[in-house]
């Protein structure tokens, strides 16, 4: 007895020989690898000096700590950074995933550009909350202020 098979239809056939320009997928593929890994360092990273080199352990994580922490130039690029691909690994899954399972091209645009504008806003709101976040505002009252504004 002999099962043939049918080819399953699928959203995107394979990429003809004969096409010319950039291959997106194999682009996408690659950066979702290339940024897991530079994730995983920036994530360990990012845990290891709040929790293991900072005295006081989880216990020190407050209010304070995380205002000093973003007046810093570099904290504030490795939090970027870190923001930054999180949200484009997190989009271009999503992205891969929708592709894989939505069949009616209506519907996928749709998606697909729900997942674009999700992830350009996040990016935006991110990187503007980092750069100007100010735990000690002019002219606020100093009781409502962490310690350490006092000083100022």
């Amino acid at each position: 007895m002999t099962a043939t098979i049918e080819n399953p239809n699928y959203a995107y056939p394979a990429r003809s020989a004969g096409r010319r320009g950039p291959n997106l997928e194999k682009a996408g593929w690659i950066f979702m690898r290339a940024s897991g890994v530079v994730l995983v360092v920036l994530i360990f990273g990012h845990l290891a000096f709040n929790l293991l080199w900072t005295p006081g352990g989880i216990h020190a994580v407050d209010f304070g700590f995380v205002g000093g922490k973003l007046a810093q130039p570099f904290w504030q690029w490795w939090d970027v950074l870190m923001l930054w691909l999180a949200i484009l690994h997190g989009s271009n899954g999503m992205r891969t995933i929708v592709n894989d399972y939505v069949h009616k091209p209506t519907i996928r645009t749709v998606a697909l550009w729900a997942i674009g504008i999700a992830a350009a806003v996040l990016i935006i709101l991110g990187t503007l909350i980092t750069f100007t976040f100010n735990p000690c505002p002019e002219g606020a009252d100093l009781s409502l202020l962490p310690s350490f504004c006092a000083e100022l």
